[in-house]
Order: structure tokens, then sequence, then C-alpha cells
């Protein structure tokens, strides 16, 4: 896949111009936003990921386009699951409604960065070190059991991170707005949005950890990469107000994304023997002896596994045997 420069720059610009545009027309101006608006804004923005998909598959081939849906799919489901512990993360913090999309907001910036910035190393090691699929097919298998029986969370709100931080700085017991500090009696503190926001900031830290390998799994193009996770991350603040009552109900969503890791997982190591240089395996030759999964195939496990995974959630659930999610503790959840 020949992607210039140019092509880059243009699509980093037209990113950040909508997140631009995102926090002067939607964020800035603190409000709850209604159902109707967060369904035309995450339809617009699925469309879109739809269509840019399709602009792949005719350009650059239908192997390019099959590796970026597999990827948006990827990342969009395991951005929800993101939406699960921003939901256990605010409702922690009490942090009031007309609010959460500056929360948000800010969340899935950092989101973004840090993913490129993994993106960018990953790039790097696949480019000059093939070994690193064993690493990131190891990894995605060890993340595969953390999601399904660990629970794989961070205790964030009271676990040591956020008591090192209440430690070291003052912190009013009350938000003021939307502001992250506030003077008080000469003194400068913290408000708990603040706070919000530093823990937003290490749950996407983990997830960058989990996504990263996972697409990685699926195309070795960074571009891809890229794009897949940009339209994930697009209307992920939308979704969040859109499906709020409806994410409480997805129960199963963890396991069927540790079903779709170990996939993953288990598809990266068969293309580390495909590619395997190691002199400690096989002598550094390949082993071919087990065919590579196709893209096509692990599509159709993607999308098979997250409508599995969805409606057994929606089914446990209406039955009231589902526990709501933000009623869990923050360690319980990925």
């Amino acid at each position: 896949m020949n992607v210039t420069p140019l092509v880059w720059i243009i699509t980093v610009g037209v990113t950040i111009a909508f997140f631009i545009y995102e926090f002067f027309t939607h964020v800035r101006k603190p409000h709850e936003p209604t159902v109707g608006e967060s369904a035309r804004w995450s339809a617009f923005y699925i469309v879109l990921a739809l269509l840019f998909g399709v602009g792949i598959g005719v350009v650059s081939g239908w192997t390019y386009g099959g590796e970026y849906f597999a990827g948006y799919l990827t990342e969009k489901a395991l951005s929800v699951d993101n939406l699960f512990v921003f939901l256990i993360v605010m409702t922690s913090f009490a942090v009031p409604k007309i609010y959460q999309q500056k929360v948000l907001m800010i969340g899935i910036v950092i989101a973004l960065i840090l993913r490129g910035v993994f993106i960018a190393v990953g790039a790097a090691l696949i480019e000059n070190f093939s070994w690193v699929f064993y690493v990131f097919g190891a990894l995605l298998l060890f993340l595969a059991y953390r999601q399904a029986f660990a629970h794989g969370g961070s205790d964030l709100v009271d676990g040591r991170f956020m008591r090192f931080v209440r430690r070291h700085l003052p912190v009013t017991n009350e938000y003021h707005g939307d502001q992250l500090t506030v003077r008080q009696d000469g003194r400068r503190w913290v408000t708990p949005m603040l706070l919000t926001i530093v823990a937003i900031g290490f749950v996407d830290l983990i997830f960058a950890i989990d996504s990263i390998p996972a697409i990685y799994g699926l195309t070795e193009e960074a571009y891809i990469v890229f794009t897949a996770n940009v339209f994930a991350l697009m209307g992920l603040r939308q979704l969040f107000f859109l499906i709020g009552g409806l994410l409480e109900r997805l129960v199963y969503l963890a396991p069927g994304l540790a079903v779709i890791l170990g996939f993953i997982g288990v598809k990266l190591l068969i293309h580390a023997l495909h590619k395997n240089e190691l002199p400690f395996i096989n002598g550094g030759e390949p082993i071919t002896v087990i065919p590579e999964i196709p893209i096509w195939l692990s599509l159709l496990f993607i999308v098979a596994t997250i409508a599995v995974a969805t409606a057994a959630s929606l089914i446990e659930t209406r039955s009231g045997r589902g526990t709501p999610i933000a009623d869990q503790r923050p360690g319980e959840r990925g």
C-alpha cells in the first residue's frame, strides 16, 4: 500500500480539524446532549468510517479494504469497552452530566495521541525486527486471559495511583464548573475534574497497550492502523450518551473481546512462525506447516464474536440477572 507523505499530512490535518470542530461546536459550552443529537452524529461518524473503508478498497484493493474493516471493528469494540471504564470513573467521581462531554473529549484526544505514539513505535519495530510478532502475539494472549478471567482493570479511583495523586495534590471536595484548578484562600487547589481526567488518561494508556498489538495482528500497514483507530474514536463521545443505558447491559462484551484478542494473538504467532528469523527456533528458518489465517476469515470471526456477545448480553440482562456496570467496583472491568 503506497501512502505518500502528502496523504499522511492531509489525513492528520483533517483529523485535527474534526476534533477542533467538535470542541467548539459541541463541547465548549457545557450541556447534556440529547438522544437525537447523539444519534445523528454517531450515525454520521459510522457512515464516514464505512465510506472511508470502501474508498481504501476501491483505491488500494480489497485486501487492504478487508484489513481496514477488520481493524475498525476490533478497535470500535475495544473503544466501547473503553466506555465501560469511562462510565465507572465518571460515576465514581460523580461528574455532573453537563461536564461529562468535556471529560470524554479530553479522554478521546489523549487516547488518540497515545495510540499514535504506539502506532509509530509498532511500525518501526515490525519493519526492523520480525521477532516482534512473537512479542505481540504473546502479549495479546496474556491480555485475552486478563480480559476474560482477571478483570484486567486497575482500581482507578481508590488504588495506589489515585491515592498518590490525592496525597501530593490539594484537592477540593466539590466541582467548580468545568475548571481543573481553582484558587481558594490564596492557594491553588485541584478540582475533582482534574483527577477524573488523570484517571481517564491512565485508562487510555492501558487500552492503548491492548489495542495497537491487536490491530497489528490484522494489518502491517501503519496508515490503516492509524485511520481505523481514528474512526473508532470519532463519535465515541456521542455513542456514550446514545447507548448509556444499553452500555450497562453488555455484560458479555469483555469475554467476547477476550476471544477476539486470543484469536488475533494466535494469528500473530502463526504469522511470526512464517517470518521466523530467530536462530533457536527451527534454526532460524520459517515454519509454514500451519497456513496463515486469511483476512476474510478474521473479519468474519470478529463480526460473529461481537454479534454473539451482544445478543447473549441482551438476553442475559433482559431477565435482570446481569450486574449494572455502574454498580461494579472500578477494578471489576478491564
